[in-house]
């Protein structure tokens, strides 16, 4: 099956969802009607058409999004020059949807999908800048992605002026949601934001109640090519009051310190619901530097979908480690090692190129 979007902005266009409305986030573990993701275009980081970079980058897009269809229904997002490459390697069985793109990080430019009170789906259309207007980054087109696939979905859009990504939080469901100082309270993103004004606009778009707030990310993540601290390769959510926290044990490295501060800060912290956090600890790829320095390889940027996790491998004496940890974190679940090795050196994990579509629940209560 295959999505083309219009760029003609008319009445097929979904209505915006009145700000007031209120809506809720289901935790990434509920049940999915189906997988967002996008299609590596050529750019500054992937490389010119028939570059190897390129291919290695739309190689293991493919291997990420072909595991994941085996679970449930996929759909990829791409530039309308790549449609054809796009259907050509990813076969068939995942759908695509032609759609202007300036990157491949779905996870952030993407819509975040939300409960409306009668079940039905909206998507929250946060204001991307980039991440913080880095002058590395292209968005042009990147800032209209999340409102265009909601247009190709029918699915209404709650805008947010907050400058934000899907990347940046986590939320357990139950209406906990995890925040960092550096991201959300960064002055190239939000200037003259303060926690309080974050969380009112937060809560507003996903329903949740109770703001954790971490101070930073991994180290890496401050790098010229990071997002400045992005919770979602150093903490996650994996149920009601559990938390997942990356371990970094070699104190050579710098998020060694990382770990024993975040560790700190989640260890006095209760839920939404009163309740004190479960801390599970998995621990680092056993690599500790490439040849641009300190890596951040990390197994938290894992995704969840229907009876499946897809886990970030590295080829690494840990995989199994954390493998195994996943595998009582979320039981019922079948954990897919895929090989995330050049996924991280574009930039990211398998978390930040995925994006869930819940299920929805109309008629139901939330």
């Amino acid at each position: 099956m295959a999505f083309i979007y219009s760029s003609v902005r008319g009445s097929e266009a979904p209505a915006d969802v009145p700000t007031g409305t209120a809506v809720h986030m289901p935790a990434e573990w509920e049940a999915h009607q189906r997988t967002w993701m996008a299609f590596p275009p050529p750019n500054d980081t992937f490389g010119s058409v028939g570059s190897p970079t390129l291919d290695r980058a739309r190689a293991a897009w493919t291997r990420v999004a072909q595991t994941i269809a085996r679970y449930e229904p996929v759909t990829v997002v791409a530039d309308p020059r790549d449609a054809t490459a796009a259907r050509e390697w990813l076969g068939g069985g995942i759908d695509v949807m032609e759609v202007p793109l300036d990157d491949a990080w779905l996870r952030d430019s993407g819509p975040t999908f939300v409960h409306q009170p009668d079940g039905s789906l909206a998507a929250v259309d946060w204001t991307f800048n980039g991440w913080g207007a880095q002058e590395w980054a292209a968005w042009a087109k990147d800032q209209d992605v999340a409102r265009n696939v909601a247009q190709g979905t029918g699915i209404p859009v709650r805008p947010s002026t907050l400058v934000n990504e899907g990347g940046g939080f986590h939320v357990d469901g139950q209406g906990t949601v995890l925040l960092t100082e550096t991201v959300q309270l960064d002055p190239a993103r939000n200037p003259g934001a303060t926690k309080e004004s974050v969380e009112a606009e937060v809560h507003a778009a996903l329903g949740t109640t109770k703001a954790i707030w971490l101070p930073r990310g991994l180290t890496r993540d401050y790098d010229e090519f990071g997002t400045r601290g992005h919770v979602d390769i150093v903490a996650t959510f994996a149920g009601a009051g559990t938390i997942l926290l990356h371990r970094q044990d070699d104190p050579a490295h710098p998020d060694h310190a990382v770990y024993l501060q975040l560790k700190t800060v989640l260890a006095g912290q209760l839920d939404a619901q009163g309740r004190p956090l479960r801390i599970i600890d998995v621990p680092a790829p056993t690599v500790l530097q490439d040849a641009d320095g300190w890596v951040d390889w990390s197994y938290i940027n894992h995704y969840v979908g229907n009876d499946v996790v897809a886990l970030c491998s590295f080829n690494d004496p840990n995989d199994a480690i954390a493998a195994g940890i996943l595998e009582r974190a979320y039981p019922g679940r079948t954990v897919e090692l895929v090989d995330a090795r050049d996924i991280f050196a574009f930039g990211g994990g398998i978390h930040c190129i995925t994006q869930q579509q819940p299920a929805a629940k109309v008629g139901g209560a939330l």
